[in-house]
């Protein structure tokens, strides 16, 4: 079988280093690399962009941009990381659990976007419960989530590892104070709804992993559903893997009991998987709507790779 060729345009990024690490246990696939020195020579991008049969960009935005503006090779599929695209109408949302129709398109795109990180839990949770009509579409929805700082970036992990570091950083912080976080836009789109939610984030002193939260008072929907509804919506959204395998597996897992009283941000590290909650009182008025996942694995590298993985499944040069 002939080798797929693979080229990782800013592999020494965070999420470039694991989708790297990754291929090394890809059968028939060829990494591609830059020469260190060439590294921000457009003309050497230029020339692995298109020769590679898939590229992945784990680049800034304007980066992303440019890259795909280099490739003239209409048989390279791109899978970008970035925030560029993600939104979109001409490329595809990289998220197959969704829906049949988000699997087939992944599949079939050349051109596919990951989601972010935050995004992906919102979308997760909001998605079914807007298309079951248990969330009207112009609801005012607010999240709230925490991450480790491994999501900031090289830049932020340097920071949060130095011996020296500021004080601030030994405790948990908010941020997108003026509610401009770089995800709001697909967290809307994707999920449905018609304005974007209040978000409110914040960055913990943990390496990876994420919750993401999102509260509902049930008297302010149209109808009230209990937790147990919720979850079996979410079971029927979202249909267990079982014994299923291969690029179509399922990632997404619903969980209909929790014992514990508390619900850590980094069980899932190291892991695909994302885990959806519904936690309430005893009367499901006040229910709280939960995804947690790691935010290196379904929020970063393992959505791209699992999009790589469904598009090499219809893959034919």
């Amino acid at each position: 079988m002939k080798k797929v060729k693979v080229y990782i345009d800013g592999e020494a990024g965070t999420t470039g280093l694991k989708i790297r690490e990754r291929f090394k246990e890809k059968e028939n696939t060829e990494i591609l690399t830059i020469d260190e020195a060439l590294r921000k020579d457009s003309a050497e991008r230029k020339k692995l962009l298109n020769a590679a049969d898939f590229v992945f960009l784990c680049l800034p935005d304007n980066a992303a941009r440019e890259a795909v503006s280099l490739i003239e090779n209409p048989q390279v599929r791109v899978i970008d990381a970035s925030t560029a695209h993600r939104t979109h109408p001409d490329w595809t949302y990289g998220f197959p659990e969704l829906s049949g129709e988000h699997l087939k398109a992944v599949r079939n795109s050349k051109r596919v976007s990951v989601p972010g990180c935050y995004a992906s839990g919102f979308v997760a949770l909001v998605y079914p419960l807007v298309k079951a009509g248990v969330i009207p579409a112009d609801f005012s929805v607010t999240c709230f989530g925490i991450s480790g700082y491994s999501g900031a970036g090289k830049a932020a992990i340097t920071e949060y590892e130095n011996e020296e570091r500021n004080p601030e950083l030994n405790s948990a912080r908010l941020y997108a104070l003026s509610q401009e976080h770089k995800h709001m836009p697909e967290m809307q789109k994707h999920s449905g709804l018609n304005s974007p939610p209040m978000f409110n984030p914040m960055i913990d002193d943990f390496y990876r992993g994420m919750i993401i939260c999102i509260p509902l008072q049930t008297r302010m929907l149209p109808k009230k559903h209990t937790a147990v509804e919720i979850i079996e919506i979410y079971k029927a959204h979202y249909p267990e893997s079982g014994e299923q395998s291969g690029p179509e597996k399922v990632r997404v897992k619903v969980q209909e009991k929790y014992e514990s009283g508390f619900l850590a941000a980094n069980t899932l590290s190291n892991c695909d998987d994302m885990e959806l909650f519904a936690f309430a009182d005893s009367e499901s008025e006040r229910i709280l709507l939960t995804a947690r996942l790691d935010n290196l694995g379904k929020g970063a590298s393992g959505a791209a790779v699992q999009c790589f993985d469904l598009m090499r499944s219809g893959y034919k040069k």
